[in-house]
Parts: structure tokens; C-alpha cells; sequence
């Protein structure tokens, strides 16, 4: 999950401007099976563990989006703002069913906004059957689909379940490869071949760099992230630089997890400016 930030509702009737905190997976029925029959369910893709669910503006993709967040993720970000999905177990169990239906009903949003569905999470791709199951849904109701993603589990990504995503929201953590594991705890690597593999089938993509003051920041760094990006000058519609912000502290102190970032500040507005004109000074980039 990104450090993305912006506005949501979670009902049609809500106002754009009131973003809801913690919704979780308020107005979508848990499912309970015993464990032989929720591993089949979750191998065959009708069942997945849920963090939570949103309808969100002017962030994950263009339009109004219903973000489904899921729960699960191998990477450990020292910055993650929802360290509740780090463990698929800590999920709710929801049926894709109940998805699509969710999906079915915000269409009439999605078409006025030229919005659509992200799968978000945690990662999305530790989930793989249950992702391909609701993006080929979505694509069959003519709704555009988008997922957020590390990059890191690429490979459990199918070409099949690639044919039915139109956006990848691909976050690009650091470019050094020292910088990037100690600020995910995993290497690099894998987010530039599935970021090749995604340029190879020319699926749009959106670069996401977290600016994190004394961890991500250093100029060669962000260089080298802006070498990596290059790579896919072809398909990188969008660059976006994600201030570091302090809004996860308190959910990593009562999950009694040890919070390094508790002393670093947001970026000042000029540094944040300074690594969007590196990007920039590539060239042809649009840059946020």
C-alpha cells in the first residue's frame, strides 16, 4: 500500500470531500468456512482475506474508484501507514461474489468519473486467483481496472490476469538496491522485471516513489529510481512523488510493532520539489 492520500466515500450518498477512516468491511458480509473448504474456496479464487474497502477520489487511478484493500504482504515498509495488512490471517474472509456485486452497484459512479476498480493492498498479488477473478468480472461490465502493487510478487501475476487490467500503479520503493531492502526488508529486483514485463505487454503505468526524508531522499538515489522508470518510457503515463507523512504511528503502536520513523519529519515542500524536477529532467514524464 501507498502513501497515497486523497478523498473517499463509501456510500453513493456521501459527499466526495469525507474521507472515511477505517471503514473496514462495513456494508460486506464475512464469510465463515471451516478450513478445508476455505482453502479450496481460496485456491479456486472465490474467497480472499479483506483489510477493508472505499470509494475514493482523485487517488488510485482516474476517476472515482472502488479501492479494495487486501490483507497480506511480504514486504515490511518502515513507512507502511496500515501495518495491519501485513498478515493475511489478521483479514476478513469475503466472497468475490460479494465483490462483484459491490462492483455492479458503483457503476453508474465509474462511467460519470471515468473511474473504476483498483485492487490495492497489503498486496494484491498475494492473492492471484481471487484478483483474476474480480478484474476479468470487471472487465466483463466494461469497468476499468487498475491494481497497486509492489511489483514484488509480479511473478504470481498470469499473463491471463494481466489482459484484464488496464492500469498498474507500481511502486518503485528506492532505487539503490541497499536503500530499498532496508526500507522493505526484501530486494529490489523482482519490481524492475515485473515493471520490463508490464512495459513488454504495453500496459499503462503509474510510478509511485514514498519521499521519505534520510531514508529515500538522497539525489542518487532518486536518480536511480528515475533510471529505473526510464526503462518504460513507453507505458509510464504518470510519476508520482508521495510525501512521507507520520498517519500510521498509531497503528503500529497498538500492534506493538517498533516504529523506526517516529523522529522523521514530512519532507519540506523544496525537497519535494527537488525530486519532482529530477524526474522532470527526464523528459516527457508527467510528473505530480
Amino acid at each position: 500500500m501507498t502513501e497515497s492520500q486523497g478523498t473517499s466515500i463509501s456510500q453513493v450518498d456521501l459527499p466526495l470531500h469525507k474521507r472515511r477512516q477505517g471503514a473496514g468491511i462495513e456494508g460486506l458480509e464475512e464469510t465463515h468456512l471451516e478450513r478445508p473448504d476455505r482453502l479450496q474456496a481460496v485456491r479456486e479464487g472465490e474467497l480472499a482475506s479483506i483489510h477493508s474497502w472505499e470509494l475514493v477520489t482523485a487517488v488510485d487511478g482516474p476517476g472515482t474508484r472502488l479501492t479494495i484493500f487486501f490483507s497480506g504482504c511480504p514486504l515490511r515498509c518502515l513507512y507502511c501507514h496500515n501495518p495491519d495488512t501485513f498478515e493475511a490471517k489478521n483479514g476478513q474472509d469475503v466472497t468475490a461474489d460479494e465483490l462483484i456485486s459491490k462492483t455492479k452497484r458503483y457503476r453508474r459512479i465509474f462511467k460519470a468519473s471515468g473511474g473504476g476498480i483498483t485492487l490495492s493492498g497489503g498486496e494484491v498479488l498475494q492473492q492471484p486467483a481471487f484478483a483474476k477473478r474480480l478484474l476479468e468480472a470487471a472487465k466483463d461490465m466494461g469497468v476499468h481496472t487498475a491494481i497497486d502493487t509492489s511489483g514484488f510478487l509480479g511473478r504470481n501475476a498470469s499473463d491471463e490476469l494481466l489482459e484484464s487490467v488496464d492500469l498498474v500503479l507500481l511502486d518503485v520503493k528506492s532505487g539503490d538496491p541497499e536503500v530499498y531492502k532496508r526500507t522493505t526488508g526484501r530486494d529490489l529486483q523482482p519490481t524492475i522485471d515485473f515493471g520490463d514485463r508490464l512495459n513488454e505487454k504495453g500496459i499503462e503505468v503509474w510510478a509511485r516513489f514514498v519521499l521519505v526524508p534520510g531514508l529515500t531522499d538522497d539525489y542518487d538515489n532518486v536518480e536511480k529510481v528515475a533510471d529505473i522508470v526510464e526503462r518504460w518510457r513507453s507505458n509510464v503515463s504518470r510519476i508520482e512523488v508521495l510525501p512521507f507523512h507520520q498517519m500510521g504511528t498509531d497503528k503500529w503502536d497498538s500492534l506493538g510493532l517498533d516504529y523506526k520513523l517516529r523522529d522523521t519529519r514530512p519532507p519540506e515542500k523544496e525537497l519535494v520539489e527537488r525530486v519532482r524536477e529530477q524526474f522532470r529532467a527526464r523528459g516527457g514524464f508527467e510528473v505530480h
